[in-house]
């Protein structure tokens, strides 16, 4: 709740700066070029359709960059000179996108008055967005310090760690807002139980973050291998939380790591990918645009193939699947039906060359992948992206984590309908050809960008017209 009233105060707080400051550069603008005879006054110009206009569609366009540069993810504890960077790019953008819609126009030919415009637009908007913004981050970052405001968190782990790190937190000079409210039990046995604060069963968990209303999961085990730490990060994506781990030493030197707070102990969510803030609005915003898109311009061929597939085969056009997407959560995945009714009544299988299962249109279809075609409506619903990690069925999840752990890192992004394991290495017939195929998957994630994903597009295209998919 503490966040969602923290990014409110934000939006509105951006809301009221962007306006005074549009209205103040109205102001400007009036005097600078002189226009008092094509108004007859001020009240004439500001009540002007195109500036009264401007003054709701502009401080709109706005706020709607800076949604996209990411600003509203992480309401607390924003770093200073990470604002101070966010709103200088925002407002630049946003300076330029006026003048090329709006001031582009204005009878001058003068080079200074355009200059004067774009400098003047460029401070306002600065000043009263910035000034507004560190008024409310200097707030909430002192109530936190000061320990008024705190995130209700659990500790994952019992021992001799999970207590030293809960007594590190508890006695920082500056607080990072960790309110501890509980420790929860890993450990099958344990000599030195906590006296400080309740002990909960693991089993407990999903209902005490839910009676305490928990924010944040800290996880401090005493044993620490990489298969456990997998396995159990695995059971914690499902409860939508952040989850924390310690940066140690190996982690440092090895990993590509963001540190969560520079304060006292530093921790990674792993929960998260390395993709920027700005660039997963961005991204989310491409899928949405582009589903759509695709969706009524492929609207002739998905009939097409809604005929074809009814008139060669019995059994319905769309094929519904469990699979387990972003966070572990599970959700419906859509596909045209390239099988026989039926394919799986005696249970999962995966399909190859010559499965008998496939029908001949639907071998086609598989071949230049028309069948994903459907999974642009998950993607508009938000279970999937263009570009992500292959989902998988539960099934075949539970024997991939037993066999690699790491499995369990697809889960901080969505899944996609085409993929980089997709394109390098295609359909998996068996557990040890999707293991092969996971070693792509992983490799995306380490290297997530938007550039990365319009690579992997272009390569997909080029699957589908030269008919590699199968």
């Amino acid at each position: 709740m503490k966040q969602k009233i923290q990014i409110a105060k934000y939006f509105v707080g951006d809301l009221f700066a962007v306006s005074l400051a549009w209205f103040l550069f109205n102001l400007f603008r009036y005097n600078l070029l002189n226009i008092e005879r094509f108004f007859g006054s001020l009240p004439g110009y500001l009540s002007s359709s195109k500036v009264f206009g401007g003054q709701i569609i502009f401080p709109c366009l706005f706020l709607f960059i800076f949604y996209l540069s990411g600003y509203y993810n992480r309401p607390f504890l924003k770093s200073r000179l990470g604002e101070l960077i966010t709103t200088f790019i925002s407002i630049l953008c946003c300076t330029f996108i006026v003048f090329f819609i709006a001031l582009l126009n204005d009878q001058t030919s003068d080079v200074s008055t355009s200059y004067k415009l774009i400098l003047s637009l460029f401070g306002l908007l600065f000043l009263c967005v910035y000034t507004c913004r560190a008024i409310i981050t200097q707030k909430a970052t002192s109530r936190i310090h000061n320990r008024i405001w705190g995130f209700n968190t659990l500790i994952i782990g019992s021992g001799t760690k999970a207590q030293n790190l809960v007594h590190e937190l508890n006695h920082m000079q500056k607080s990072m807002g960790y309110k501890i409210v509980g420790y929860v039990k890993t450990e099958k046995s344990q000599e030195n139980i906590p006296s400080d604060l309740p002990v909960f069963e693991f089993s407990e968990l999903s209902e005490k973050i839910k009676e305490l209303s928990v924010e944040e999961l800290i996880v401090a085990q005493d044993l620490y291998n990489r298969r456990s730490m997998h396995k159990l990060i695995n059971c914690l994506y499902p409860l939508g939380l952040p989850i924390q781990i310690e940066a140690n030493e190996y982690e440092m030197l090895t990993s590509r790591i963001k540190l969560s707070n520079i304060y006292g102990t530093p921790f990674i969510d792993v929960s998260i990918c390395s993709l920027s803030d700005c660039q997963k609005n961005i991204k989310r915003v491409l899928d949405v645009v582009l589903s759509v898109f695709a969706l009524i311009i492929l609207s002739p061929l998905f009939l097409f193939l809604a005929i074809k597939i009814k008139t060669g085969s019995k059994g319905p056009v769309i094929y519904k699947q469990q699979r387990i997407g972003y966070r572990r959560r599970e959700f419906t995945l859509y596909k045209f039906r390239t099988m026989v009714n039926n394919a799986e009544q005696n249970g999962p299988a995966l399909s190859d060359e010559n499965d008998k299962r496939i029908t001949p249109f639907g071998r086609i279809m598989r071949k230049y992948r028309m069948d994903e075609l459907p999974q642009f409506w998950n993607v508009i619903k938000g279970d999937m992206s263009i570009v992500g990690p292959r989902p998988e069925r539960r099934y075949y999840i539970d024997q991939l984590t037993r066999r690699a752990p790491y499995y369990s890192l697809l889960h901080q992004v969505r899944p996609g309908i085409t993929s980089w394991g997709m394109v390098k290495f295609g359909y998996a017939r068996n557990i040890d050809e999707m293991i092969k195929r996971l070693k792509y998957e992983i490799l995306y994630l380490e290297n997530m960008s938007l550039l990365v994903d319009l690579k992997i597009i272009i390569y997909t295209i080029k699957t589908v017209v030269t008919g590699k998919g199968i």
